[in-house]
């Protein structure tokens, strides 16, 4: 079991807490900003695999956790949050109208369900309100990842197996998809079986220029995570590379997001990646580091402990 990391500090492949000591459900989480305080949102895997809740904790600092309760609780009533289900990914997007979307993987217990799911909250720790399901515009949806552009718009980034990993387009209220504006696949030279979409897929715009990060498909097993560029998300987008040092299985993890922090001084850019422990849900460690995004490349960056003001951006 991974030890726990000192409060208020970030230290790679140790357990974050919460207030009360407890280990902090952060697996597979999605990270937003809102009004000058962090919000994360985790798969609560106290049982396992199964859908225990998405927890949801507030930071100042990306570092000290405070627990919010459950932001969207296990229900007999609704099927897909019934015991036994399995979600993953949730992220959220606010609306312009100020309402707070969660998108999810809703899975079944032999992941042959594959939809998106969607909730609803006026509040970013909810309550959120589960909406309903699908297969968007008809094709499967495993890993997902969200964005929001500069201008509004909001987009839905998720894993189609041989088919490729889609960049959906959302509608503007974000509660249904209207259109697939690229898709990308791994290099065929690669992968004799054949080329296919990367998973856990996040995004970030800086300077302009649009970077799309993913992982392989190599089941609990973590690999050389790649990103690409482009100049919009739709396309067209470079050849995907490494961001660590090849042969690392990017430092044993497995992105889920990547969170720009815009400061006084400077945006800095944190990756947020699980270690996951397949015996051992739990007490996955994440691993978390700062990641330089400049002039088109994007370069992880190994720290033991480390902090970043939130003010200034400034990584210390």
């Amino acid at each position: 079991m991974p030890t726990r990391a000192p409060r208020g500090t970030i230290a790679p492949g140790l357990l974050f807490t919460d207030q009360h000591g407890d280990v902090a459900q952060l697996h597979g989480v999605g990270i937003r900003r809102y009004d000058g305080v962090f919000y994360a949102w985790g798969e609560d895997k106290t049982h396992g695999g199964a859908f225990g809740g998405v927890a949801c904790y507030s930071s100042p600092d990306l570092a000290t956790w405070t627990f919010l309760g459950h932001a969207l609780a296990v229900d007999g009533a609704v099927p897909d949050l019934a015991p036994g289900r399995v979600i993953e990914r949730p992220k959220v997007l606010r609306s312009a109208a100020g309402t707070y979307v969660m998108l999810l993987h809703v899975e079944s217990a032999d992941y042959g369900y594959a939809r998106v799911g969607w909730a609803i909250s006026d509040r970013p720790e909810g309550p959120y309100t589960y909406l309903h399901s699908e297969r968007p515009l008809g094709n499967i949806s495993r890993d997902i990842g969200v964005f929001m552009d500069d201008d509004g718009t909001g987009y839905l980034l998720s894993e189609d197996r041989e088919h490729g990993l889609h960049v959906y387009r959302l509608a503007p209220d974000l509660l249904s998809v209207e259109e697939i504006v690229s898709t990308t696949l791994t290099p065929p030279s690669d992968h004799p079986a054949g080329p296919h979409g990367y998973e856990s897929p996040t995004m970030v715009k800086h300077d302009g220029l649009y970077y799309l990060f993913g992982s392989d498909l190599t089941g609990w097993s973590t690999n050389d995570n790649k990103y690409a560029t482009a100049p919009s998300p739709a396309g067209p987008w470079s050849e995907w590379r490494d961001f660590a040092p090849p042969g690392s299985a990017t430092y044993d993890s497995q992105v889920s997001v990547v969170v720009p922090v815009a400061g006084s001084e400077t945006t800095s850019h944190v990756y947020a990646g699980d270690r996951w422990s397949r015996d051992d849900l739990y007490h996955s460690a994440p691993v978390w580091l700062p990641m330089r995004i400049q002039d088109g490349r994007a370069e992880l960056e190994w720290r033991d402990t480390w902090t970043i003001d939130p003010a200034t951006g400034v990584i210390s």
